[in-house]
């Protein structure tokens, strides 16, 4: 029998942080493998007990690695009715307080034997590739993927100084991303361009969302009320994730909107100050802690509003959308995929969200197609991301080489410029003062020795 080629899957975050990087690429292992047609190998964070409790939510930690892959397999079988069989591996990591985000720590790409280094796919490579050091992507695996999620550039832009730092973070991003990737996806035109990238939404909705859906579509069939609740929102309590657009607009127009209630669902760092300003308005505006979206409280609400226009392609539209709801959502890159859904409604100013919220409360929601909601599965974004790639063509004709000399001239011409760039990068990632001055964690050049024992690792695997 022939041997099955592999796809190692990296990523930045890992359940119970339910975040995108967590999710997605969880999802997205499942159903590469659920073809048995490749090995795969899913690649997240370790954290130590001291940064797990920073980042995972309601107290949950886990003693082991074993322990926590556990937990993963039992949430996955919950929701997709099977038990995958791909592996999970774990690499170290370290939470950075300032970013909100977890940091690789050594060099990663060595978790993946060399026998079996085929295809990796970097969820979020410019995150995982900023501070590496170590074995070079491109010469460890055949492919390198790298799926762009996050759109950095705007979170800096609100910051301090924001405009100069996106700029400098724009160039370092196209630099380590060019380095390591042969191919790049972006999941919608709200990202940072890279040099040809494509663009191409990879990612489903948790299966469990289009079950909810199809109870909807069957009670609307049957005539019965399928949805008694207005509008809600949820989504991390951080203003950046449209907590102040949205709340700008309820104040704006709050002699318009008076009759609306709506109840905003999210727990993060603005919590207080969001709870705050919506005391203020002179409408009914609820504020709850953050919960998940496939709770039985969300079923029955019939308007998802979301105002967001930092998210690249956003988890909660998409599964909003597969529940039956209408979604009333900015027209902006970061929503092009949902145009072509009949519940999503998009407007370009203040006046647009105002009028489509009033009619969306006066109206039911279209019963999704199957045609619909077969675009929201992870099955057609796993058809998405092989056609993207080219992993829907026979292995022998992707890795066919073009004869031409010229080509063979031009493509040595740019291997050449990237491993020189490649080089530097090694180098500049060597050195203590360079990674903190780019804003490394401090002494994350190799795993500190909690990590190596809890992983495992021998020192040789650190080198």
């Amino acid at each position: 029998m022939d041997k099955k080629e592999h796809i190692a899957i990296f990523t930045t975050a890992s359940l119970p942080w339910l975040t995108g990087t967590a999710v997605n690429p969880l999802f997205r292992a499942v159903y590469l493998w659920k073809s048995e047609e490749r090995d795969v190998t899913l690649v997240i964070p370790w954290l130590t007990l001291k940064d797990q409790g920073l980042v995972y939510p309601n107290n949950i930690t886990f003693a082991s690695p074993k322990e926590h892959e556990e937990y993963i397999c039992q949430w996955v079988e919950e929701r997709v009715g099977f038990s995958p069989g791909f592996s999970i591996r774990f690499y170290p990591g370290k939470f950075s307080i300032d970013k909100r985000s977890i940091l690789a720590v050594g060099d990663i790409s060595e978790i993946i034997p060399d026998e079996v280094a085929d295809i990796a796919v970097l969820e979020e490579p410019e995150h995982l590739t900023w501070f590496h050091h170590g074995k070079r992507w491109k010469t460890k695996f055949r492919l390198v993927i790298g799926i762009i999620h996050t759109n950095y550039l705007e979170y800096v832009r609100r910051e301090n100084n924001g405009i100069l730092q996106a700029f400098l973070l724009k160039h370092l991003n196209n630099w380590v991303v060019g380095i390591y990737c042969h191919k790049v996806i972006r999941l919608s035109a709200a990202t940072q361009e890279y040099t040809e990238s494509i663009i191409c939404n990879v990612h489903g909705v948790n299966p469990r969302f289009l079950e909810i859906g199809e109870k909807k579509r069957e009670q609307q069939q049957e005539g019965v009320k399928a949805f008694s609740k207005g509008a809600y929102f949820i989504g991390k309590m951080i203003w950046s994730k449209g907590y102040r657009e949205l709340l700008r607009i309820l104040q704006d127009h709050q002699q318009e909107l008076s009759e609306l209630e709506i109840d905003l669902f999210g727990s993060g760092e603005d919590s207080e100050e969001v709870q705050k300003a919506a005391e203020k308005l002179q409408m009914a505006v609820r504020v709850y802690p953050g919960c998940d979206h496939a709770d039985p409280l969300f079923h029955d609400y019939k308007l998802f509003l979301n105002p967001s226009t930092t998210d690249v392609v956003c988890t909660t539209t998409a599964e909003a959308l597969a529940m039956g709801k209408i979604v009333v959502c900015a027209n902006h890159p970061s929503n092009e995929f949902f145009k072509r859904f009949s519940n999503c409604w998009t407007y370009d100013n203040s006046n647009e969200f105002v009028k489509l919220t009033l009619k969306a409360l006066a109206e039911e929601p279209a019963q999704p197609t199957n045609a619909e909601r077969r675009e929201l599965s992870w099955e057609a974004a796993t058809n998405r991301f092989l056609k993207a790639v080219g992993m829907d063509k026979p292995l022998d004709k992707r890795l066919s080489r073009n004869s031409s000399v010229f080509m063979s001239a031009s493509l040595n011409l740019q291997q050449t410029v990237d491993e020189a760039s490649a080089y530097v990068h090694h180098v500049a990632s060597g050195f203590e003062v360079s990674r903190r001055f780019f804003g490394a964690i401090p002494h994350t050049l190799q795993p500190d020795e909690e990590l190596r024992k809890e992983l495992g690792m021998t020192n040789a695997t650190t080198k």
